[in-house]
């Protein structure tokens, strides 16, 4: 594939999703060589939005030697990756009935191996907690203690351009290069409508013709009459007792306040999560159209281009995969703010 001439960095992204972090760090200037991800429908999104090989392999038996062949040594090479983060969520109880957690140590092994310039790992804040910090501190480790110098912080993602308010743990690892750290740039932070203000009204259950991917999940009629009750920035308590379902008159689900409501124009949007298109999964109204965001809007609050590439054209979308891809994403603005330290970095270092 024909790549960026003026390239300031040769990419090899592993768990690569749909292609968000890719992309942000293609739009700070890198070349992207190769995304793997076991999920083989990824593969359209990937190479249409990055100009890039994709592989459907398992990460956790790819080789060095494999990884290595892809970069030209004509740039600083970039290992990245966002091991998935399931294991270490806040909704997860159970992190030991997991195989993946062992997957971040994968990565740090196979990073060692590569001895890449720099290394580049985005996951949930919970993962630096998790089991008294122990996997991220053997993930730490095993990087210094092959030469790396690392830097690592809890990332708000509004401060970078997203509009969404999203926590993520970004590490930023490099080989004969002094780091730049990585500093907020957007302030105040961008809003809702700021985002998806200018996308055509949709009805639940409806798409835009121009647009297979601005579409918005069909509402029953009783949750038709909810949202229609719901408030910007209210919760369920706000409607009739009519309206509230079982669950939320017992004692026991007055506490969860956070579903079955509305975004606020004026603000950045909640987390993004794989379930981001329905109005029942948290705070994922529209702010003032009676249905849930569309995916193509989540994308947007995920800071994806707003043409970027999910599916083929004659493809019929579902709502359950470009959810997944959607909510598992790096967000894109934030990808672009670590590229952007990598590559300062390394130009400040080799003047």
């Amino acid at each position: 594939m024909v790549r960026n001439k003026e390239c300031l960095g040769e990419v090899v992204d592993l768990f690569c999703g749909a292609g968000a972090l890719s992309h942000g760090l293609k739009l700070a200037g890198m070349n992207i060589l190769a995304g793997y991800d076991l999920d083989a429908r990824c593969k359209h999104a990937f190479e249409s939005n990055n100009n890039a090989d994709f592989f459907a392999r398992d990460v956790a038996k790819l080789s060095a030697k494999e990884i290595r062949r892809h970069f030209s040594g004509k740039a600083p090479s970039v290992l990245a990756g966002c091991a998935p983060c399931q294991p270490f969520s806040s909704y997860k109880q159970r992190y030991d009935e997991d195989p993946q957690w062992g997957l971040v140590a994968e990565f740090a092994k196979l990073a060692v191996k590569v001895r890449p310039d720099f290394v580049t790992m985005e996951n949930v804040p919970a993962l630096a907690r998790y089991k008294n910090g122990k996997v991220f501190e053997e993930f730490r480790d095993r990087l210094t203690g092959a030469g790396y110098q690392l830097q690592w912080t809890i990332a708000k993602c509004e401060e970078y351009g997203v509009p969404q308010k999203r926590r993520r743990l970004v590490v930023i690892a490099a080989r004969s290069t002094e780091l730049r750290p990585l500093t907020p740039s957007h302030s105040p932070a961008v809003s809702v409508q700021e985002a998806i203000g200018h996308l055509p009204k949709l009805s639940a259950g409806e798409t835009d013709p121009t647009d297979p991917l601005h579409t918005a999940s069909s509402l029953s009629p009783v949750n038709l009459r909810r949202i229609k009750a719901s408030k910007p920035g209210g919760t369920w308590r706000d409607w009739p007792q009519s309206l509230r379902a079982p669950c939320h008159r017992r004692s026991t689900g007055k506490t969860y306040p956070g579903v079955y409501a509305r975004m606020v124009w004026s603000e950045p949007a909640p987390t993004m999560t794989t379930q981001c298109y329905g109005f029942g999964n948290g705070r994922f109204g529209h702010p003032v159209q009676h249905r849930a965001i569309s995916l193509r809007e989540a994308a947007i609050l995920q800071s994806f281009p707003n043409d970027y590439n999910f599916l083929p054209t004659d493809e019929k979308v579902s709502f359950t995969e470009v959810g997944r891809w959607i909510g598992n994403a790096v967000p894109v603005k934030l990808a672009e703010a670590i590229g952007r330290v990598i590559i300062e970095s390394f130009l400040a270092s080799h003047q």
